[in-house]
């Protein structure tokens, strides 16, 4: 009996390392010049965070993303804030608006966004709402604008 769990162990260990290789090399009918135009960050560790998924990044990383083309720059903060200063090219879509999941069902969900506020908090919850429509493609800013401009990045009004 122990014989054969341990080759069933064995065996589902073998399934999965293969579904993960599979996964990392990349096995999709997406060509490579689809997969060219995504934005991709490599985090400190040296992973690579697929744009398949949401991911919290740092200034540095979120300036590189919004610096790729085909990138929507969201800001989930009040117009009140963002009259006071935004990421250039940013769309203010409040996250603190009852019609903000309407709003965000509206955008393509095959799109790839870069989500911030002031602070983390709000774009945490914009992101768990955009996924909640079917928008996985989210870069979040982690220390929102006031990360982004203590790193000296630039805010417009």
């Amino acid at each position: 009996m122990q014989i054969s769990r341990l080759r069933v162990s064995c065996a589902l260990a073998g399934a999965a390392a293969l579904a993960l290789t599979l996964a990392v090399s990349g096995c999709s009918s997406d060509s490579a010049s689809d997969s060219a135009s995504e934005p991709v960050v490599q985090t400190a560790n040296g992973s690579v965070a697929p744009p398949e998924a949401p991911v919290r990044v740092g200034v540095p990383d979120f300036a590189d993303v919004i610096a790729s083309p085909n990138v929507t720059i969201v800001d989930v903060r009040t117009p009140e804030e963002f009259a006071q200063g935004h990421i250039e090219g940013a769309l203010n879509i409040p996250v603190e608006y009852a019609d903000f999941t309407d709003q965000v069902s509206q955008l393509d969900a095959d799109g790839t966004y870069a989500v911030y506020c002031r602070s983390g908090n709000r774009s945490q919850t914009a992101v768990d709402q955009m996924s909640g429509v079917g928008i996985n493609r989210i870069y979040e800013l982690e220390s929102g604008t006031n990360g982004w401009a203590a790193a000296g990045q630039p805010l417009i009004q």
